[in-house]
């Protein structure tokens, strides 16, 4: 995603939460252009982009000459159905700002108005501590949220107590959850919860299928400490897929470390005893992918490489990378059918709605064999 983008989406999703929360009323004008551009601290084209945005989502009206105002269907205080987003990685990982982009315009379409980590201001719930959103249960509930989606912690360290205490706070305030993406705990147990994402076991073993296909034998997989549930089933997928086509994995053939530390990707090169390295995301494979041709390495010639998302700097890297894709409009709408459903029939038993990995082939791992397409061969030395 482009800074300007990235600006764009920031001014309009303030703008909308405020419209959805109800703070700003129907009929309410907005501030001015300029205001916007003081108050943001960005471009005039950049407040432009936004506000067509939601004209075109038929969140406000613009006048020319009088300025910009909220339609009627836009105050969620009118319908009173309410339900609040909890994502703590929400500014920080890219498929988040997509998901919650996709459930904030089919909750508006279904009558619901959309809290934002019950902020006025939604991009303050990037990188989110624990008492912060200790301290946002709290606001959904004292708002009498119909229902939350929560995304669970991870990458801080004992991420499954804080889970868990976030969850059962929501609980005992009586609030429906769906979770969005992962699991409360690690895979394979399952909580008691609603659970909405990509079957991440099914993507871990496509890649690696994909890879024995290329004729590589001895594969790794890289993830940074406290990953979140995902990451353990991508894991699991993989494992899987070597065992199916009769590969032996290496007893340290899972890597965990900083893919930015230069000793950690040194020692995880020593003696070249890899033939792919698989990383649990994107953001893991670009940091790997860089150091990798810092340290002389050519991606494929050396070594093959892939991640999970699909984000959109995947293209942009200098060898664009091979990946799984994230359905990310799917997620918000199965997310969003998953808590109508629950709100409709409480007494539903818990259910996991798993959605169908795509690969995305690019340049970082190289190409099929060209004898026996499909058939795993060792790749010359």
């Amino acid at each position: 995603m482009s800074d300007s983008d990235s600006k764009h989406r920031r001014v309009g999703r303030e703008l909308e939460e405020g419209i959805l929360s109800g703070r700003l009323r129907t009929g309410a004008r907005l501030p001015s252009e300029a205001q916007l551009v003081r108050q943001h601290g960005v471009s005039r084209p950049t407040v432009i982009r936004a506000l067509n945005d939601l004209e075109a989502r038929g969140l406000i009206d613009r006048r020319k000459g009088a300025g910009s105002f909220v339609r009627s269907k836009g105050n969620a205080r009118e319908t009173g159905r309410q339900l609040g987003l909890l994502i703590p990685g929400l500014g920080q990982t890219e498929i988040f700002e997509l998901i919650c982009g996709e459930l904030a315009s089919l909750a508006r379409a279904e009558d619901f108005g959309l809290l934002w980590g019950g902020s006025e201001h939604p991009r303050q719930d990037a990188g989110l501590s624990l008492e912060q959103a200790r301290q946002i249960c709290d606001q959904f509930a004292e708002r009498q949220v119909d229902g939350v989606f929560f995304a669970p912690f991870e990458l801080i360290p004992r991420r499954e107590e804080a889970n868990r205490e976030i969850g059962e706070r929501l609980r005992q305030a009586g609030i429906p959850v769906v979770l969005v993406d992962r699991d409360l705990g690690p895979f394979p147990k399952r909580s008691d919860f609603d659970l909405v994402g990509l079957d991440n076991m099914a993507a871990g073993y496509l890649l690696a299928e994909h890879f024995v296909r290329l004729g590589c034998e001895r594969i790794a997989f890289v993830a940074r400490p406290h990953s979140a549930s995902t990451v353990d089933a991508r894991i699991a997928g993989v494992r899987e897929a070597l065992a199916r086509h009769g590969l032996d994995r290496a007893v340290d053939w899972v890597h965990v470390g900083d893919p930015g530390d230069r000793r950690f990707v040194r020692g995880l090169m020593a003696g070249r005893r890899w033939d792919a390295l698989l990383c649990a995301n994107d953001h893991t494979a670009a940091e790997l992918l860089r150091l990798l041709m810092g340290e002389g390495y050519q991606v494929p010639g050396d070594v093959r490489l892939a991640g999970f998302d699909n984000v959109r700097y995947a293209t942009l890297l200098a060898r664009p990378l091979t990946t799984i894709h994230q359905p990310c409009r799917e997620i918000a709408v199965a997310a969003l059918r998953a808590m109508q459903d629950r709100l409709a029939m409480p007494s539903l038993p818990p259910r996991s709605q798993l959605l169908t990995p795509t690969l995305v082939i690019r340049e970082t791992c190289g190409t099929y064999p060209t004898t026996g397409v499909g058939k795993p061969r060792s790749r010359p030395r």
